[in-house]
């Protein structure tokens, strides 16, 4: 499924497209809708920049086993053992 978000909404956010993006990212991961990796990937941030970003915010990281055991499956993945 794809979201249309319509010019005036965008220039009424005063915010450029990559940026009001962003926004809807943080706003999903702070309340715990998506994990940290789904966030950064959507947000098209490496991990450690987006937590950058969500420092810069004061935004704290939720970290929960379900979360762990994406990132172990993503290593595996890629060939980590």
């Amino acid at each position: 499924m794809s979201l249309v978000i319509s010019e005036e909404l965008v220039e009424a956010s005063g915010l450029s497209e990559p940026e009001l993006l962003l926004e809807i990212v943080m706003m999903l991961f702070q309340q715990k809708k998506i994990s940290l990796g789904k966030a950064a990937h959507l947000a098209g941030l490496h991990p450690i920049a987006f937590q950058r970003e969500m420092a810069t915010r004061g935004i704290c990281i939720h970290y929960e086993i379900e979360d762990f055991e994406q990132d172990l499956e993503s290593l595996r993945e890629r060939g980590w053992q």
